[in-house]
């Protein structure tokens, strides 16, 4: 497969509000501090942004309000709540990088804010409802609540007991990618979780829909994370060192629930990564860091086997031998990913794409960090984005 089409975009502002238990503001008031620090970052004014990008929240900020907030007027481009679910932050940059490229805005700011946590003791409690699922189904969809098939927790364990009944999959193996994550989160200043966790503890945590146990599930978080992109060609001039888009791609597999289908051993990681890859003109030897979507550990397990990372199948043991971790040959997820360090619906692997790229690990910098793939899951296997980012132009 060949791709013509060549990216000319590069990320030059990040920027984040304050993350995780932090309460007191609404997710229109994290996003607008989050899009103020990435500008800042970029050593841009608020005058210079004229494309606003964002994504759905459980607790959604409007395009609109972010806007107005900021203070933000003739803009060029404007995608309120693009929605692709956990894939809608890697899409959304490539939609912004798209748009640059045919020349509808210079500079634009892509912002995920979401406010679900509330304080303890304050009404309504901390309570985050089930993903995606607060629906009424009538006819045959009924049947999923009737089984109990009520959310994400249920449906992904569905998913995980297919693959370890497929390929022998173990608990354990889950429980080795949760470690390799929270021990690079120990590094993370950022990170929700720092604590150093076990296969044991992994195993001793409860279940919350087996064969997925406490630790095998992400977190949740208030707060909002920010991208500029501008056009590759002005990204040199600007005030940080760019993060060139060299490649992306989608994968919607649209696989039935019905006898016969792979839906659960198979995700659109393959389709959109085969995509990236192509118009990035690299592959998979060339990338340094693999930053996973990972609202469960098996998102995980499944997205390095989808992209042929490893062979289908050998994720669990692969995944036991420790190579994901610090020191291993094929470091993922460095900033603790969506299990230890913060989940803001897919913006926390984009953040610590452009961090590593950059250089600025501190303390969990990978080495060699010249290419990251960034992905994104989006709904039950549903949707699938990639990213490929570069340290350096293409030409």
């Amino acid at each position: 497969m060949t791709n013509e089409f060549s990216a000319r975009a590069a990320i030059v502002g990040l920027g984040t509000s304050a993350i995780g238990r932090v309460y007191g503001k609404s997710s229109a008031e994290f996003a607008a501090d989050a899009v103020a620090a990435a500008v800042a970052d970029a050593g841009l004014s608020m005058d210079d942004i004229d494309g606003v990008l964002t994504t759905q929240g459980r607790i959604a900020p409007s395009g609109v309000s972010v806007a107005a907030t900021l203070g933000l007027r003739d803009l060029t481009l404007e995608m309120v709540n693009l929605e692709m679910f956990g894939a809608s932050t890697a899409a959304a940059v490539q939609y912004a990088a798209m748009a640059i490229q045919a020349g509808m805005a210079r500079n634009v700011v892509y912002v995920h804010a979401d406010a679900p946590l509330k304080e303890p003791g304050a009404s309504g409690g901390a309570a985050y409802g089930s993903y995606a699922m607060n629906r009424s189904p009538a006819g045959f969809p009924a049947l999923d609540t009737a089984i109990g098939l009520r959310g994400a927790n249920e449906q992904y364990a569905l998913f995980t007991r297919r693959h370890m009944e497929k390929y022998g999959t173990t608990s354990e193996q889950l429980g080795a990618i949760a470690v390799a994550q929270r021990e690079w989160a120990t590094m993370n200043p950022m990170a929700q979780m720092r604590t150093p966790i076990t296969i044991e503890d992994h195993q001793n945590s409860r279940w919350i829909a087996e064969p997925l146990h406490l630790l095998d599930c992400c977190l949740v978080s208030n707060g909002a994370v920010a991208v500029v992109i501008t056009a590759a060609e002005r990204a040199p001039d600007l005030q940080r060192p760019p993060v060139y888009i060299w490649g992306w791609g989608q994968g919607h597999l649209g696989h039935p629930r019905a006898r016969g289908s792979e839906l659960g051993l198979v995700s659109g990681a393959g389709l959109a990564g085969r995509q990236a890859f192509a118009m990035a003109g690299i592959g998979l030897d060339d990338i340094d860091v693999r930053e996973f979507y990972d609202c469960y550990t098996f998102t995980v397990l499944l997205t390095l086997e989808d992209y042929g990372f490893v062979p289908k199948g050998d994720g669990g043991p692969f995944a036991a031998t420790g190579e994901l971790g610090p020191g291993g040959s094929m470091p993922t997820n460095t900033g603790g990913g969506q299990l230890s360090a913060f989940y803001l619906v897919g913006t926390q692997p984009l953040y610590e794409s452009v961090v590593q790229v950059r250089g600025d690990g501190g303390d969990r910098q990978v080495a060699r960090h010249d290419f990251a793939l960034c992905s994104g899951q989006g709904g039950i296997l549903e949707h699938h984005a990639t990213l490929i980012l570069g340290a350096h132009p293409r030409d």
